[in-house]
């Protein structure tokens, strides 16, 4: 098995679609639509404004897959 291209870039995002999905804004002012895996959705969702870093196919760079680990998780739901 043949292991996938991916393209990690960090984003920022900028308003919500739907429960699933997000419009994004690349450092390069590039806009794309950011979506949340379904391993994902149970966790909690970023915030509009939050730097998030988002995988990329190199053949459609219109869309992505938000990347959220552990350590994103915890810095979001901290109270301090």
């Amino acid at each position: 098995m043949e292991k996938k291209e991916t393209i990690l870039l960090d984003a920022r995002l900028i308003s919500v679609i739907d429960n699933n999905a997000f419009d994004a804004e690349l450092p390069n002012g590039h806009r794309i639509t950011a979506f949340i895996g379904r391993d994902d959705i149970g966790g909690k969702l970023p915030q509009v404004g939050a730097q998030v870093t988002v995988e990329m196919s190199p053949y459609d760079m219109s869309k992505g897959r938000l990347v959220l680990d552990q350590e994103q998780n915890n810095e979001s739901t901290s109270f301090s």
